[in-house]
């Protein structure tokens, strides 16, 4: 196996540091549009770990924004498997690049939705991951495989409703991904600041687009952003967490591969990000479209939304400065299955994986939230690599058995195995409704 990697920022970063421990694959090609950033992973990977395992990776550069330039590199470097770190909005010419240059693809988030021109906060447009999904045959007829949103949340998330629905439920009344934290981040003189942990480009998407809900009897509807608040008790310390709608791409994923009544991904987002996303959004600092701005050298034409990245911290930099914990999961409830001491009973159970950051920098250098989204895709090529899962056409996690994945996650790392099992809550069933 031949990896390009398509980003060396924080999410590529972290995944070349967990990958430079692994033995499955031939090669990494750390690749970033700033080939000092690709450079200065493969830089990192030989002074923690040497020559040898740095023997194994290479840097360049990379134009992601232009398919040919992606084939270009994955032909040049004979790579086997493309995958995509970046933004969302690079997703369309990641994916035909790869495909053209007959490579097997993988991303942590989908290509981009479009709100529905009249009626967006109750009917649907453009979903997530439908552009990806209408080239399906493309990637079936070329026996290659597109394996979208196998990150964290899309992607363990996922891996952990597949695992419910084959193990521990008969029937499934709803898959509820809910993700929180107690993440703060400090200056440099102790004071709390406001850092989102993740790409601020790809949360204000996230968090203004219309919030998409499926139901089995309706099938996919959307909602205004932050609708339906709950407090979510998250584990190991987290503790209570006010959770929101937010567009996200298991909602879109699950329902293709799973059978449950309802699908639902909310985030503990709190009520200072609730009230800056409003703000940007009251502004238009939210926006894509550039617009044409002063400056001293005269006129020139930049997207708000870049604008506002490029004002915040880089979310790659801010682990020294990171305190807690975040947690990624999903709340299933419905009836428990046939053979466990849940037959026929009504069942709730919150399947999660925790990640703290005082863990992560000490072990990996890489704060908390990008290591635990780049964890994920590893360990999805390491099974690809072993033959463990096999397919072609553009699949989601959930098309996969969870076992392999969830035993090679939780497995020692001196047997083999990644050290990070997940949890499993029982927790007191709410009425069905």
């Amino acid at each position: 196996m031949r990896i390009l990697l398509v980003g060396a920022g924080g999410v590529g970063d972290a995944f070349a540091r967990i990958a430079a421990r692994r033995s499955f694959y031939e090669r990494i090609v750390v690749t970033d549009y700033d080939p000092a950033r690709a450079e200065r992973t493969v830089a990192w990977i030989r002074e923690r770990h040497g020559d040898e395992v740095a023997s194994r990776f290479a840097a360049a550069r990379i134009d992601a924004s232009d398919p040919s330039d992606v084939t270009r590199v994955a032909t040049e470097h004979g790579v086997t498997h493309v995958m995509n770190a970046v933004e969302p909005r690079f997703v369309p010419t990641i994916f035909r690049g790869a495909l053209d240059a007959g490579a097997d693809y993988l991303d942590m988030a989908m290509s981009l939705s479009e709100p529905h021109p009249t009626d967006p906060h109750s009917q649907t447009g453009v979903k997530l991951g439908d552009d990806q999904f209408a080239q399906a045959p493309d990637w079936e007829s070329a026996g290659r495989l597109a394996l979208v949103g196998i990150g964290v949340e899309p992607g363990l998330s996922d891996v952990l409703a597949r695992y419910a629905s084959d193990v521990l439920f008969e029937s499934i009344d709803e898959l509820g991904v809910r993700d929180g934290a107690n993440l703060v981040v400090r200056d440099e003189a102790g004071n709390e600041i406001f850092a989102p942990s993740f790409s601020i480009w790809t949360t204000i998407e996230e968090c203004l687009n219309p919030p998409v809900i499926f139901e089995k009897e309706k099938g996919w509807f959307t909602t205004p952003p932050f609708s339906e608040p709950e407090t979510f008790v998250f584990p190991e310390g987290i503790g209570e967490v006010e959770c929101v709608n937010v567009e996200h791409e298991e909602v879109l994923l699950m329902p293709r591969w799973l059978d449950a009544k309802r699908v639902t991904f909310k985030y503990g987002l709190g009520a200072e990000f609730i009230g800056v996303l409003k703000t940007l959004n009251l502004l238009g600092l939210d926006r894509t479209t550039p617009v044409r701005v002063r400056s001293a050298n005269g006129p020139v034409e930049v997207a708000p939304r870049d604008v506002v990245a490029a004002s915040l911290p880089d979310p790659a930099t801010i682990g020294p400065r990171m305190t807690g914990k975040t947690c990624a999961g999903v709340l299933v409830t419905g009836t428990g299955a046939t053979g466990t001491d849940w037959e026929g009973k009504r069942r709730e159970v919150y399947l999660f994986h925790v990640a703290d950051n005082e863990r992560t920098m000490s072990e990996y250098g890489t704060q908390c939230v990008v290591w635990q989204t780049a964890l994920n895709p590893v360990i999805a090529l390491e099974l690809l690599a072993t033959g463990v899962w096999t397919g072609s056409g553009v699949l989601g996690p959930e098309a996969f058995d969870a076992r392999p994945f969830l035993e090679l996650m939780s497995r020692p790392v001196a047997d083999g195995g990644y050290g990070q099992p997940f949890g499993h809550e029982e927790r007191t069933p709410t009425p069905a409704s």
